[in-house]
């Protein structure tokens, strides 16, 4: 927030010598961005597949694909949603009337080792070649990498977000075309807040449904969880209140629950998943002025419900992980980029609050499949 209100300042009142330095950091910083997420895909989604192991119970493998149906899904209902409800925002792309951006004072250009496409595919076979060798040594060595590129996220990437969020909207407000859109995306925000709590109904009544239980017995006692997520930002953070929330409803077999809620909070994230894709939409219509093709969003859907099951567990992971498909599959340049990881910060607490609530309601999907079994 600090970076979008400085960046405005200095966008609105810098002259253009001061605009050409704000650019060159925008760039230089860009690149950095650019230059972790194939390193961010190798390291977090191969350790995730090699946890599997290649005698992973089948309710292991079930709570899986019943966390990347729930975030293809979501995402599914978000597109569909965008298509019919952004058009009617009446978004205008700014192109008449703009100052042109002074030259870069330089260019320093940082390519990755590896492309988006090649580190996913890399990272699958790694990770899918040690399962099956049951290799320990490279196991080991891919949880020592997890913890590097954790590192790199936390001590170089994270502090970085910032300065790169003002120098966008530094920029643009120079340019003059973010003032006008401000207003549109407050409303976004109230928008996919609405279809968190939709999305949430839809999962509890399929859990309910399973379990032969009253699913909002359960979703009741979640209150605690969901302000707690809110506040910390953080599935990790809240992880002991979601646990106490979900056995105090006295609906889920204890044991499931102490399986469940704690996988669900590092596999399942559909709220995020939820809001990327309309924030994706909205800034493909405001930047660019059209809506990505169906196809194209379709093909980034089913990718991002890999990266979601991967994505590191920090403010923003699930949209860090997934910057190369926004731009590889999306086609979005740097401004983009910014704007995106702007908006997504704005309802983070709230994208992970759903997150949440929404592993009780595949814990109780769980609870209907398993419990005659559990033994």
């Amino acid at each position: 927030i600090f970076g979008v209100i400085i960046g405005l300042i200095i966008g609105l009142f810098a002259n253009e010598s001061l605009i050409g330095v704000v650019q060159t950091i925008k760039f230089i910083l860009g690149q950095i961005i650019s230059f972790t997420v194939p390193l961010i895909i190798l390291g977090f989604i191969a350790p995730a597949i090699t946890k599997m192991k290649s005698n992973a119970s089948k309710m292991l493998v079930t709570m899986l694909m019943l966390a990347y149906m729930s975030s293809v899904g979501a995402a599914l209902f978000s597109m569909i949603s965008g298509y019919a409800i952004i058009p009617m925002l009446n978004i205008v792309t700014v192109v008449d009337g703009l100052k042109a951006l002074p030259p870069m004072l330089f260019k320093l250009n940082i390519p990755p080792v590896l492309s988006v496409m090649s580190a996913l595919v890399l990272a699958l076979f790694l990770g899918l070649a040690i399962v099956w060798t049951n290799s320990k040594k490279l196991e080991a060595a891919l949880d020592e990498f997890n913890n590097v590129i954790l590192s790199i996220v936390h001590r170089i990437i994270i502090p970085i977000l910032p300065f790169f969020i003002t120098s966008t909207f530094a920029t643009l407000a120079y340019e003059g075309s973010i003032t006008k859109q401000l207003p549109v995306f407050l409303k976004v925000v109230v928008i996919v807040l609405i279809g968190h709590f939709i999305w949430l109904t839809i999962l509890y009544s399929i859990g309910g449904a399973i379990s032969k239980q009253n699913p909002f017995k359960l979703l009741k006692s979640y209150g605690p969880a969901y302000l707690t997520a809110v506040g910390t930002m953080s599935s990790a953070a809240t992880l002991p209140v979601a646990l106490s929330c979900a056995k105090k409803s006295n609906t889920l077999d204890d044991d499931i629950a102490n399986f469940a809620i704690p996988l669900g909070s590092t596999v399942h994230l559909c709220g995020s998943v939820l809001t990327e894709v309309f924030f994706v939409m909205t800034v493909s219509q405001v930047l660019y002025g059209t809506l990505p093709a169906m196809g194209t969003m379709v093909l980034f859907i089913v990718l991002l419900g890999i990266f979601a099951i991967g994505a590191p567990g920090v403010p923003g992971g699930t949209v860090m992980a997934s910057l190369g498909i926004i731009s590889s599959v999306l086609g979005f340049d740097d401004t983009g980029i910014a704007l995106m990881l702007t908006i997504f910060a704005l309802q983070d607490s709230f994208g992970t609050a759903c997150n949440v609530v929404g592993d009780g309601a595949l814990a109780l999907i769980l609870n209907g499949l398993f419990r005659k079994n559990k033994k």
